[in-house]
């Protein structure tokens, strides 16, 4: 990155082309070639500033990153931008920098971070052209009267227990950087204790981003953030930034922000990169949450993100869990964090008790045990809701045929389709990997045989036995089906709120964040198909849902249950469960992960590759394992370095693409930073001459 800031222009040109002076610019476009590109500029431009720039036949939007004295190739070569683009500010220092750290970590080319990160709008030639849009998507915007924020009356603050009220002190006196792990049990308030910190930053001046990790989760903590600053900063301070926004909702929150109009903006993975000036706080909700780590494009960790802008910022940064990261724990127990426990719920219940059901020996009625259905029918006749917990949509996850063993394979994948109910009972097989959809046949394909089964249970089968069991009940269905159209989420979570279920379906969108006053029982079904995943980090991915999913019971009535049927009892994972003992879990497996070199006592990055042919896929590998060792004098000397043979990946065909994996790992960060810095553009030129798509994840969370 240059070093200049982004109000500091050229005072003179450089030279003369023709007859005008020039002003030569550095440019990030957003296209997949490493580096910045050399433009001239009849005026001053500031660093920061969108251009519009010819490239090749086309033309784009780009960022001015640099000031160069020079360009680097002939000058009478350079090409003059075609519009100079005010219609905001240009992009702060602090912004960039953020932008130029995540480029070099995770190995991308500076304009495939900085131009994806920016409203759609902004970054749109056609938004700048033409009769309708000359005055650009801003001047358009400005002339609409903004939306007025929904009134909400002032909420006073509860009074905070003693491990809320050292906790929120404690992040209220830090004026400097430091990351502050809040290990709190379900129910132990620690939303208040991010408010209270809100309200003292606020109290100096400063600004707040506020991060969850998925958009069901925001309307609540929106109206909790709402009322809390009517009180503070007005009904308005508040902006929500989150994927599920249109474009020009996404462009008005982003506008708010970067004016400093809006004091606190809560969002999704996508808000750390938005340009919040003067910010004096960084809350990350749900650390451990997998949604935080992009899986396409840049893919980048918006937690780790977090931390390094509140290093750069030189300001405290939150992240809350109850189930924290193995990271983050073992970065607590190092003290490289500064670790706050809230032990107890901040209501006067106890913790749910949570019931193993031996499942191997019971005769069982569409996966149901006995002792849950009869826990279901007790929690009806009380007047309290239960949920029942399946992280699998859909009415059955395959089709088969019991006379020749044909099953519903996806013809575009190596994966399953599941069998989904449609309205009107107009069944259909969807792939959940690349989206096709067939038709459910009539007969076996293979043999003719009109007998074809359901195998397995999703939560649309839930939903039809559970209104066999309990006619009577009230029964919703929340997963990704059911709040496919916008606002469907929202409307489904207010009825439970409001008392409108008796009996709740749902997948890990409802496992996380959210406060059920009147739910007393949570039953978990199929959890162990989690249990022995070919991904090392399954266990405490399990661990971490099963405890957020628990903790929906009881957070308002007393005698909260949980009840997880499993055929495997003694594994740690569960008797960790029981007793609610995130520490000794995550004691266990952290010994586990040293003992035989995994993350975090080890440090990854991923090469994935696609082919239409598996050969060619691992073909492309092979050869980008053996480039060290053809041009070993261009690479940095890595002892602890060690490059895995290339393997298929478990699903390895998706929409008739093949795909294979590479696994890169060094026991130390910045020898595999120094390596990938050499290793990545060979790759990406070697990539295009064996013509295969290939993606380099740095810190991967799945392999």
């Amino acid at each position: 990155m240059p070093t200049s800031s982004p109000s500091e222009p050229l005072t003179s040109p450089s030279a003369d082309v023709g007859d005008r002076p020039a002003f030569w610019i550095q440019v990030a476009l957003d296209v997949p070639l490493q580096g910045v590109f050399d433009y001239r500029a009849g005026a001053q431009v500031a660093v920061g500033t969108r251009v519009i720039v010819p490239f090749g036949r086309r033309k784009l939007v780009g960022v001015v990153v640099g000031l160069p004295p020079q360009p680097e190739f002939d000058p009478a070569q350079v090409k003059e931008i075609d519009q100079l683009l005010d219609d905001t500010p240009p992009l702060p220092a602090d912004w960039l920098r953020l932008a130029s750290f995540a480029a070099q970590y995770y190995q991308r080319p500076l304009g495939e971070v900085i131009l994806p990160a920016l409203p759609p709008s902004l970054r749109k030639v056609a938004a700048y052209q033409g009769k309708r849009s000359a005055g650009g998507p801003v001047q358009r915007l400005d002339r609409r009267k903004p939306a007025p924020a929904a009134a909400v009356a002032a909420d006073q603050p509860p009074e905070l227990n003693a491990e809320q009220a050292a906790a929120a002190q404690a992040i209220a006196a830090l004026h400097t950087h430091k990351t502050v792990l809040l290990h709190g049990v379900t129910g132990s308030g620690k939303t208040e204790v991010y408010l209270h910190a809100i309200q003292a930053v606020l109290g100096r001046g400063r600004r707040v981003l506020f991060m969850v990790p998925e958009i069901n989760l925001t309307p609540q903590l929106e109206q909790s953030l709402r009322a809390r600053l009517a009180g503070l900063a007005g009904a308005d301070a508040l902006a929500v930034m989150h994927s599920g926004l249109a474009d020009g909702e996404r462009l008005q929150a982003w506008l708010r922000i970067q004016r400093g109009q809006a004091r606190v903006l809560l969002g999704t993975r996508l808000s750390i990169f938005a340009p919040v000036p003067d910010l004096g706080l960084i809350i990350v909700d749900e650390e451990h949450d997998t949604s935080y780590k992009q899986q396409d494009g840049l893919r980048y960790s918006a937690r780790d993100l977090a931390v390094w802008r509140g290093r750069d910022l030189d300001i405290p940064v939150v992240l809350g869990s109850a189930t924290p990261s193995l990271e983050s724990w073992k970065h607590a127990d190092k003290g490289h964090y500064l670790r706050h426990t809230l032990a107890q719920r901040a209501r006067d219940v106890e913790l749910p008790s949570v019931r193993l059901v031996d499942t191997r020996r019971l005769a069982m009625q569409q996966g149901f045990s006995p002792q849950l259905i009869e826990a279901l029918g007790q929690r009806l006749d009380s007047g309290q809701q239960s949920l029942i917990f399946l992280n699998r949509r859909g009415y059955a996850p395959v089709l088969n045929c019991a006379s020749c063993g044909w099953v519903s394979q996806c013809p575009r994948c190596t994966a399953y389709t599941v069998l989904h109910r449609g309205s009107g009972r107009r069944n259909y097989l969807q792939c959940h990997h690349c989206g096709h959809q067939a038709r459910v046949p009539h007969a076996c394909p293979d043999c003719g045989d009109q007998d074809l089964k359901p195998m397995g249970r999703g939560t649309q089968r839930i939903e039809e036995h559970l209104a066999e069991l309990f006619p009577q009940a009230r029964i919703a269905r929340i997963d990704a089906d059911s709040t496919r159209l916008k606002g469907s989420a929202a409307a489904l979570f207010a009825k439970v709120h409001a008392g409108e279920v008796d009996l709740l379906v749902g997948t890990q969108m409802v496992a996380k964040g959210h406060d059920f006053t009147n739910l007393g029982l949570v039953g978990v079904l199929n959890a162990d198909a989690m249990l022995f995943a070919q991904d090392f980090r399954a266990p405490e991915r399990l661990f971490a849902q099963l405890m957020q999913v628990a903790g929906r019971a009881g957070r308002h009535v007393k005698g909260g249950e949980v009840i997880i049927q499993t055929d495997y009892p003694e594994q740690a994972v569960y008797q960790a469960l029981i007793r609610h003992d995130y520490q000794g879990f995550a004691r266990y497996a952290l010994d586990e992960r040293e003992a035989i070199g995994l993350p975090p006592y080890a440090h990854q990055a991923l090469l994935t590759s696609e082919s239409r042919k598996l050969a060619d896929a691992l073909e492309f590998l092979a050869r980008a394992r053996a480039l060290p060792q053809e041009d070993a004098a261009g690479y940095p000397t890595a002892p602890s370095l060690t490059l895995y043979d290339p393997v298929p990946l478990r699903v390895v065909r998706v929409a008739n693409v093949e795909r294979a994996q590479l696994l890169v790992e060094s026991a130390n960060r910045p020898a595999l930073q120094a390596f990938l810095s050499t290793w990545a553009p060979a790759v990406a030129d070697l990539a295009r001459a064996h013509r295969v798509r290939c993606n380099l994840e740095v810190d991967p969370l799945e392999i």
